[in-house]
């Protein structure tokens, strides 16, 4: 049984030297280009490994894409939120991001955008499309805070 087909991986397909299509479990597919990544972070370094690159597996509940078992995966979320933001879309997980910065919970969030909590829950969940409209929101209210404060 799936409880989250938004961060759920059904199927990949490996794209040498560094990227995936990854389809989840509600039905989206999605490039991610791992390159720049792998570039970055020295944990993900053994990836430029074409060979290793191309063992790819999902794991048994679909949650990480799995080279070295327990020692180099990378997690659903992860994966589709990079996947969106490389696809020029906004990605939960800068949202919650934003949050985190400005230690704002889902009630003080949900009212800083003029969205509902349940709205944001979706936002967060990955289980509606940020719009950019949010997303702007979000920059508008940081703008409006720095003056206030600033």
């Amino acid at each position: 049984m799936i409880h989250d087909p938004h961060h759920t991986i059904a199927a990949l397909a490996v794209r040498l030297p560094c990227a995936l299509t990854l389809t989840f479990a509600d039905g989206v597919t999605l490039p991610v280009d791992l390159s720049s990544a792998v570039k970055d972070y020295p944990a993900l370094a053994a990836l430029a490994d074409p060979h290793l690159f191309a063992t790819a597996r999902i794991d048994a509940l679909g949650g990480y894409v799995v080279w070295v078992e327990d020692d180099l995966e990378l997690a659903a979320d992860n994966l589709r939120s990079m996947a969106i933001e490389q696809s020029g879309g906004i990605g939960h997980e800068r949202l919650l991001n934003w949050m985190h910065k400005h230690r704002l919970t889902q009630v003080s969030a949900a009212d800083a955008i003029g969205v509902s909590r349940r709205m944001l829950n979706y936002y967060l969940s990955g289980a509606k499309v940020i719009p950019k409209t949010v997303w702007l929101a979000c920059l508008g209210w940081e703008t409006m805070g720095e003056v206030a404060h600033g």
